[in-house]
């Protein structure tokens, strides 16, 4: 091992000596920027390294000090690695385990890590050093993030949602007030380059295929997942219902004493939270868990708010049980689930006009959560499509095949979900949206949606697919098809309706 390799390993402390590692960092995102920001701050020699970028994140990296090398060509932005070799190289979430440029990394002597990694090292900046609570699962985790940051909350600590959900956990670790609790959500490519956290408690909410294109295998995808678990010290909550995540449990390596707590809308076991006659329910963290249980809420109250639908009461739960495991008391979560609010493109009902529902729910990024938004409905015209990330749709199509009161079909994989409502759903109208044949997608995708939906049936946008080959972002598609909608109803559509996730 090399003077500089060996020194690399050896910071673990934002308090240790930085000053002049040559770093590169690939990736001018939200999270490259952080990690060049906060190295930078650190005193090392900082190289960012990107294709496109933001313009104004381009600016600031002059403003913090950083070099900038903005080239298109994988090719060419490999041959700027080689020539910089760097000490330490960070990588971007988005970078696969298989890129050119970080394989020449890893083979030719530098340190390779994520942010979150860099993040743990660093975590110690101020003395309120804070506990981590981290969370994945297919689908959602953000809305499981933000519910448990939530109650941490009105428990009374200072807690907040960081990591996939938006803001890079590097930026929270530098926060000078500091925090007792940070809730990180993780995705399947942060957890591919974890490194050696140790998580306060950890939660994975369920497994289904996704992002198979980039892990290059399910069981490459699973085996990213169930690091989530690793080093846990107090509390690994899992989905009973689920055995994947389950097993991830069983075979994890944890700190000594750590529990396994599930979750479930079933009656729960001791060690276990879920629902009793209606009743939210904690059996895991009292004394007299064998004979006893603490209410966190109810079904009834959550419907209230527009919170029970299946997949939101297993979000409470697992939410509700990484909260106790940090002393939060019930109550405080009850009051807690009185004041939340789900963001938007999450099943949110836009309008109800000649007894026709309309929910954006572009959230839904792959099948699992599509499945999700599909079962809380009895008909549905199905706006559906966009990059299916390598998932068969097939069984999602067969699955909700009953519901479906017809289909209009988007983005550039179009083939594989028509051929799957041929097979399953035959005797549905399925209308083809077709790239250069309309001037705006979503506009067409609404107006054809409106002429087949009739009275008691729910158009539903819930893509099952990424959104980035026809649009900005699943937000970005959310807000066109808000836009749609208020367009053919002439704006009746205020967006302002109760939320279903």
């Amino acid at each position: 091992m090399n003077n500089s390799i060996e020194r690399i390993l050896e910071l673990t402390s934002w308090h240790d000596d930085w000053a002049g590692i040559r770093v590169a960092v690939l990736g001018l995102g939200v999270t490259g920027f952080s990690v060049a920001d906060t190295l930078c701050e650190l005193g090392c020699d900082v190289t960012v390294i990107f294709g496109v970028a933001d313009p104004t994140r381009q600016q600031l990296l002059e403003v913090i000090g950083a070099h900038a090398i903005e080239l298109e060509s994988i090719d060419d932005q490999l041959g700027a690695l080689v020539e910089l070799d760097p000490d330490l190289v960070i990588v971007s979430p988005g970078y696969r385990p298989d890129h050119p440029l970080t394989e020449w990394a890893e083979s030719n002597g530098c340190v390779v890590w994520g942010d979150v990694q860099l993040a743990w090292r660093l975590r110690d900046k101020t003395t309120r050093v804070a506990d981590w609570i981290t969370v994945t699962g297919t689908n959602g985790k953000t809305t499981t993030t933000q519910l448990t940051a939530h109650m941490l909350v009105a428990g009374g600590l200072r807690a907040a949602p960081v990591g996939n959900i938006g803001v890079p956990v590097l930026d929270a670790i530098r926060d000078p007030e500091g925090f007792d609790v940070l809730v990180v959500e993780l995705s399947s490519f942060q957890l591919a380059r974890l490194g050696e956290i140790s998580p306060f408690s950890s939660l994975c909410l369920n497994f289904a295929d996704d992002h198979l294109d980039w892990h290059g295998s399910r069981e490459a995808y699973w085996a990213a997942k169930a690091h989530i678990y690793k080093n846990t010290q107090v509390a690994c909550v899992y989905n009973r219902a689920d055995e994947a995540t389950e097993k991830m449990v069983v075979e994890a390596e944890v700190v000594e004493g750590a529990r396994a707590i599930s979750f479930g809308l079933d009656t729960p076991g001791m060690s276990g939270f879920g629902i009793v006659d209606g009743i939210l329910c904690d059996r895991a963290f009292l004394d007299d868990r064998k004979n006893t249980a603490l209410e966190i809420s109810t079904v009834e109250e959550l419907a209230q708010r527009g919170l029970a639908a299946p997949h939101l009461l297993q979000n409470i739960l697992a939410a509700a049980a990484l909260a106790r495991s940090r002393g939060v008391e019930p109550a405080a979560i009850s009051e807690a689930l009185q004041h939340f609010e789900l963001d938007a493109h999450r099943a949110q009902l836009i309008a109800h006009l000649d007894g026709v529902s309309w929910i954006d729910d572009s959230k839904a990024t792959n099948a699992h959560a599509a499945s999700a938004s599909l079962r809380a409905h009895n008909r549905v015209v199905w706006i559906v499509g966009g990059l299916l990330k390598g998932v068969d749709i097939d069984s999602l199509v067969e699955q909700s095949a009953s519901r479906l009161a017809g289909a209009v079909v988007i983005g550039l994989e179009r083939a594989a979900i028509l051929d799957a409502l041929q097979r399953h759903a035959p005797d549905i109208p399925a209308i083809e949206v077709v790239p250069g044949e309309t001037e705006s997608i979503m506009e067409t995708a609404v107006r054809i949606a409106g002429s087949v939906a009739s009275p008691g049936d729910t158009v539903l946008l819930s893509p099952a697919a990424a959104s980035m080959d026809q649009f900005n972002d699943y937000a970005d598609r959310g807000e066109q098809f808000i836009a749609a909608v208020k367009k053919l109803l002439g704006g009746e559509a205020d967006g302002n309706s109760a939320s279903e996730r």
